[in-house]
């Protein structure tokens, strides 16, 4: 397929949120000559910086980054369009003489980048339309408790919150018989053919690892961080935009909780904790996400040879 030989030059560096990738791709990539990639949902959007960890302007100017503010945030985004414009990336970068080092812990995307898309039966609007309405009049509980009746394996890892991917989810259902996660648990089976019908390419992939507690020190004081950069301004600059965010960018984490705090007022300290609770919760699935990939090799992200060991895994 194009981009083949672009991918299969790439390099993965993933992890957990707050667990120190940014500062390593920098380094590792003076070291092997390469380019960032994000792998990030939400770094994507333009006007989001400081509440995604966005890498800096200074850390932009040491190593070129890409796939970061290239949307609006009214604007929505698919794993599809993702993996396009990445694979476009790669081969610039590749042309250049450089390596591609897909960097985040989108864990979804990840998952397209390493074993190819499943894009399952084509969306019904009508039958969508149905179960989000369900979902506004029965509640976000009961839409989910439908969907653990017929998918417990998707259920569980889906928090109730998640309206799109439950409806989704019980929309892959009641179209085929069989639930999303049986079609899943297979990635080099026919139902991830779609944009490609295998994985893009075998890159080498290290996961960043660090003692849950101290992983979960480390978020609690990075959103107090955020919040002292003038999150909050942020926030309320993306009110004033001529569009509302578009549902995927909503979701980012701590986003929806400010917005909702400046639109309805209460304790800034009661939402902060609420954002931090998300993260960790966040953080915990992607640690199930990573343990289900068994082509990561995990590196311990304090260690002191952190450098030398994800360069050692990528034979590199």
């Amino acid at each position: 397929m194009p981009g083949m030989s672009a991918l299969e030059r790439a390099l993965i560096l993933t992890g957990p949120t707050a667990c120190g990738k940014t500062a390593l791709a920098l380094d590792l990539c003076a070291r092997v000559g390469g380019e960032v990639v994000a792998l990030d949902s939400m770094t994507v959007y333009r006007g989001m910086s400081v509440g995604t960890a966005k890498p800096t302007l200074d850390e932009r100017a040491r190593v070129p980054h890409h796939l970061i503010d290239v949307l609006d945030p009214w604007e929505s985004l698919t794993v599809a369009w993702w993996l396009a414009r990445a694979t476009e990336a790669c081969e610039g970068i590749v042309a250049r003489g450089k390596r591609p080092i897909f960097v985040g812990g989108t864990p979804f995307y990840l998952k397209a980048l390493l074993h190819g898309l499943f894009d399952g039966p084509p969306a019904d609007a009508a039958l969508r339309a149905q179960l989000e309405a369900e979902a506004a009049s029965i509640g976000n509980e009961a839409l989910h408790a439908r969907l653990w009746a017929v998918d417990t394996k998707t259920a569980a890892r889906l928090h109730p919150n998640d309206v799109r991917r439950v409806v989704r989810a019980l929309e892959v259902f009641a179209l085929t018989g069989k639930p999303i996660s049986d079609w899943q648990q297979n990635w080099d089976t026919p139902a991830f053919a779609g944009a490609q019908a295998a994985p893009p390419a075998a890159i080498p992939a290290v996961v960043l690892e660090l003692p849950r507690e101290v992983l979960y020190d480390r978020i609690n004081r990075r959103v107090g961080a955020m919040l002292e950069a003038g999150w909050v301004d942020e926030v309320r600059a993306l009110l004033a935009l001529p569009h509302p965010l578009s549902r995927e960018a909503r979701q980012a984490l701590g986003y929806g909780e400010l917005l909702a705090w400046l639109e309805t007022g209460g304790d800034l300290n009661e939402v902060a904790d609420a954002i931090r609770t998300r993260t960790r919760q966040f953080a915990k699935r992607q640690l199930t996400w990573f343990r289900n990939l068994p082509s990561l090799v995990p590196v311990p992200a304090d260690a002191p040879d952190a450098l030398d060991r994800t360069r050692a895994a990528w034979g590199a």
